[in-house]
Formats: structure tokens, sequence, C-alpha cells
């Protein structure tokens, strides 16, 4: 459902903030249980690159049928993280790290699968970088299971609950170091009384095209000039931009 769309996309665009990107360089990401690719957009439109891994072939049919912009990768990361040392600039993952608790085969066994998985996701990121995993515990046990495994892979850092007051909204966020320990970010909706008012800013320039975020309004002309023009920088084949590129079709009876 499109509410559902909605969530997964704000869990991305925290997460993504959580990770804390230097704004000057596009970066290479891992996208941790990517499913059908929703988190990965908004990486895109980030500017950033990504690779996806999920268990799902379903999923990831879906993915490609959406002709998302990362690479994707059919795999069980029970099974550890394929990948050389350093590969990643940050990790993020939406939804998907509690199923590791689960022992889903008799041969599973959570801590262990859990240890595979930081431990090779430790080796895979660049040292100062981070991950972020957003994820729904079944419980405090679970809570304690998948944070003790990321901690005895090397990982530090700790839990950052966003609106810990309201049952709806609370999200929680695994926020990793690799290497460095950061300060940990802070929850939103966290009773934080010291913080100046943000100041209005007042400035001629046109924002017609611009929301919030100074990016592009999603399928305006602009938001699609800039996806084909990341495509052609990734090598892709692109249509020719037209006078008609990102106009609305007439309805025909």
């Amino acid at each position: 459902s499109s509410r559902v769309v909605e969530i997964q996309s704000q869990m991305s665009e925290r997460a993504v903030e959580l990770l804390g990107l230097p704004e000057d360089r596009p970066c290479l990401l891992l996208d941790v249980g990517c499913g059908s690719g929703l988190s990965g957009d908004y990486i895109s439109e980030e500017g950033h690159y990504w690779i996806g891994m999920d268990i799902s072939p379903a999923m990831l049919d879906v993915a490609v049928e959406r002709e998302v912009e990362g690479d994707l990768l059919l795999a069980d990361v029970g099974h550890g993280i394929p990948f050389r040392p350093g590969t990643f600039d940050g990790c993020i993952s939406i939804s998907a790290v509690q199923w590791l608790c689960n022992a889903d085969k008799k041969s599973h066994s959570p801590p262990k699968r859990l240890y595979r998985f930081f431990s090779t996701l430790y080796t895979a990121l660049a040292r100062g970088s981070r991950a972020v995993l957003q994820l729904y515990p079944e419980n405090s046990e679970q809570l304690e299971l998948i944070t003790a495994q990321a901690m005895r892979a090397g990982f530090t850092g700790g839990m950052v609950v966003d609106y810990p007051n309201s049952a709806k909204a609370k999200k929680f966020f695994l926020c990793l170091f690799v290497g460095t320990s950061g300060t940990l970010p802070k929850g939103l909706g966290t009773e934080c009384a010291n913080e100046e008012p943000h100041q209005a800013k007042f400035t001629n320039e046109r924002t017609r095209f611009r929301n919030v975020k100074g990016k592009s309004v999603k399928k305006s002309r602009d938001w699609i000039l800039e996806k084909k023009e990341r495509r052609r920088r990734q090598g892709k084949e692109v249509r020719a931009d037209t006078k008609y590129t990102g106009r609305k079709r007439r309805p025909h009876f």
C-alpha cells in the first residue's frame, strides 16, 4: 500500500541521514534486505551508488522491473557479506535485520548467523564509516542479542530511538561505527529544549521545482532530467531529452 511505501521512504531518508555521509562526493552504499529497492531509490536520488542484497527472488524481480539504479544480489546475509574489505562507504538496512533472530532451519543458530553477518559487514565497510540498521525488535532480548553480536564483531555505537514516547511513530535505528567511536546521534522527538528555533530564510530564488530539501520534486521534468543524467554517467542507454520529456500525456477517451 502507499502508506507502507511512504513509511519505507521516511525510514530510508532517516537512515541515510544518520550515516552522516560526506556531501562533496558520491558514496557506495550497501542496502541489506533491499527488497523492491525503495530505499535504494532514495540513495540514488541523493546522488550515491548502491548494491542491494535480499533473500527473496520475488522482491528482487520487482526491483528489476522497477529499473532501480543499484546492483542486486540474491543472498542470505546470515551467510555473511561477500565483498572485499573496505568496499562500502556505509550500509543501511530497513526492517530486515530482526529476521536473523529467527531459526528457520534446524541448522540455524541466530547468534552465529548474526555474528557472521556483523563480522563480515564490519570487514566490508571502509574505516570511519557507519552502518544504520532500522529494525523492529520483538522484545528486549532480541535487541540485546543483536547489539551484543554487533559489538562482538568490533562495531561501536548503539541504538538511536526516534519518537520513544509514541507507540506508533517509535523507530529503532542501530547506529554502528567502524574503527572510530563517533558520537551517537540524537533520536527525533526526544526532548531538546536548548535548540534555537530554526530561523526562516528569505531568498528571492525560484523554488518552484525544488522541495524543502533542495531536491527536485519527484516526477517533475527536472527530476527526470537529473535521473537520466545519472543513468548516462553510469554508462546506461538513455533516450535523448526532448521538449516532451516529463510532459504529462493527455488522457485518450
